[in-house]
Order: C-alpha cells, then structure tokens, then sequence
C-alpha cells in the first residue's frame, strides 16, 4: 500500500472503554504490511485512565468512577460523554512518520478545527496536547508497537469537567481544563467530527 493511501474513518458510537482498548491492541497484533489505516471516533462512559508509566499519586479522589491502568504513555486523564475520543491505528513506518510527527499532526487538526470556530489554540512541545490561554482542552497519550500507533486524543467539547478535579490531569497539579462548549463553540460532537475528520486525515494521511 503506498503511503497517501486512504485512511478509514470509523465512528463507532459511544462505548465502555476495556473493550475498545482491546479491540486496540488486537487490531494492531494482527495487521500486517497491507492492513490499511483506521481512525476511529467515539465517546467513552466515565472512566480515569493512567498511563504505563504514570503514578497513581495523581488520582486523588475518583470516587464511583473506575480507575484503569493501561498501557499508553502519559499519566492520568478522564475520559467521559461529552468528549470526543479519536484513536488513530496509523501504520507510521508505512506513512514515513515519527512519533513527534503524529504526536503534532493531532495537535494541529485540533488548533485547525478550533480556529474554524474563532478560537485560537496552541500545542506545547512540553506537555503535548492542545491549551486555550493556558487551558488545557485536549489530551494525547499514544502508544506505539511494531511502529502502528494506537490509543490517541481525548477533545473536550461539552462534557461535565468536575471529575478533572479529581486527579491531577496529565500529571500537573494546577493545570485547567476547558472545553468548546465553555468557549462558546458548538456542543454537537457530529459537527466537531466533521470538522476534525478532514484535518486528521490531511495530517496523517500522506
């Protein structure tokens, strides 16, 4: 397959997140050199996840939400309705892509998609992800095996953000979270997809 081949886009709903991860690690395990590309789309119920690496120093208080070490990189986020969850199962050697180039291609379709509703975003090479004056309003946390890259971006967008205080996001005691909603942007995720979808593809597809 050559590298600017077709990406799949997958909407797959709102969904419990162990099987979804699962349904990760076994698309990556048995694709092979011609399996083509994937991006799926969904929301998750309310769940903490911390990364391979991170300490559960930094879950404070989950209260009845469950907590689910995984195997990413990253230390702890929350993941629930109202926020749109994008895995992109990318071939990198295929596509001839770093780790940092898939890691700022994300970031840019997301900075891309919220410049279309008039706010403007930056990533930081430090902490990756995307921040609005400071704010954090999405998460990456990847993972990369057999060079193919799964789990992905977490994007706020009109979700109950009360759970963040629970837990340090991302490992940073005083960073805010924010989402498009509370910025005035739209709360429909069918219309954030449709913005998304086309800069994912324009940044990871060739």
């Amino acid at each position: 397959m050559l590298p600017d081949a077709q990406i799949i886009l997958r909407d797959l709903g709102h969904c419990e997140y162990a099987p979804v991860w699962a349904r990760m690690q076994a698309f990556t395990n048995e694709r092979n050199p011609d399996t083509p590309d994937e991006i799926w789309l969904l929301q998750h119920s309310p769940v903490f996840t911390v990364g391979l690496n991170g300490s559960m120093e930094h879950v404070h208080t989950p209260g009845d939400i469950p907590v689910i070490r995984i195997d990413r990189g990253g230390q702890v986020t929350y993941h629930g309705p109202g926020q749109l969850v994008v895995y992109p199962l990318i071939d990198l050697r295929r596509r001839r892509l770093g780790v940092r180039d898939l890691v700022s291609g994300l970031e840019q379709a997301v900075i891309g998609t919220l410049a279309e509703f008039g706010i403007e975003a930056v990533g930081r090479r430090d902490a990756p992800g995307v921040y609005v004056d400071g704010r954090k309003i999405a998460s990456l946390g990847l993972r990369i095996r057999r060079g193919c890259s799964y789990h992905g971006l977490a994007f706020n967008i009109a979700m109950d953000l009360e759970p963040f205080s629970r837990i340090n996001p991302c490992g940073f005691s005083n960073l805010e979270v924010t989402s498009l909603a509370k910025l005035g942007g739209p709360a429909d995720l069918a219309v954030v997809a449709a913005a998304l979808k086309p800069r994912l593809v324009g940044q990871l597809g060739s």
